[in-house]
């Protein structure tokens, strides 16, 4: 079964505070953008098999257990025991480190794509927790449309907010910065106006 994680932009971004957890509250809106990955995920031939994970397109840098979608599928199995080994591809098409959501929507449609496949029968606000356990994006990308984020970026409302008559145009200048250290180069401030007010 093959799923396509688009990625997402921020239109507008509050950072309200520093939480005691090392993260920020914030305030934003998250709007789907059609760049896309694709992810693959097929029951392994040979149920004694190990999971695996393997992937295309661009450089993914790190051990390929950390990626978020492996995460995914431990973080499933440990609740779902019953659940079979499989195999994982990923074609890598949207630019990492650029603030698109890339690896947290990959991660979130691993979620969606085993909780189908399987028939594991989990709610959206259930997919929603497990998400929020890999990542702050993550919860969006199970609702995947046009949503004021706060708190994290976990507290999502739906907003009726359609953009399809605009053109973007996503500039990749390949430079890659790290969230965490982007976050901490801003000092947070109380919001004046709300993005949605």
């Amino acid at each position: 079964m093959v799923l396509f994680p688009n990625c997402k932009i921020n239109l507008g971004l509050h950072i309200t505070r520093k939480r005691e957890d090392g993260y920020h509250d914030l305030e934003t809106v998250f709007y789907p953008i059609g760049i896309k990955d694709v992810l693959e995920i097929i029951q392994a031939p040979n149920p004694e098999e190990p999971f695996s994970f393997s992937n295309t397109g661009l450089a993914i840098q790190g051990n390929p257990t950390d990626n978020l979608c492996a995460k995914a599928y431990q973080l499933l199995k440990k609740d779902y025991p019953q659940m079979p080994s499989i195999q994982m591809h990923l074609h890598k098409q949207i630019p990492m480190g650029a603030g698109l959501g890339g690896g947290s929507a990959d991660g979130a449609f691993a979620l969606k794509l085993l909780n189908q496949l399987f028939h594991l029968d989990i709610s959206e606000e259930q997919l929603i927790q497990y998400a929020l356990a890999l990542g702050s994006d993550c919860p969006f990308f199970i609702i995947n449309q046009a949503c004021l984020g706060k708190g994290r970026g976990e507290i999502l409302e739906r907003l009726t907010l359609d953009l399809s008559q605009y053109h973007f145009l996503i500039v990749n200048p390949g430079i890659h910065i790290a969230t965490g250290w982007a976050f901490s180069q801003i000092t947070p401030k109380p919001i004046e106006h709300s993005l949605v007010s």
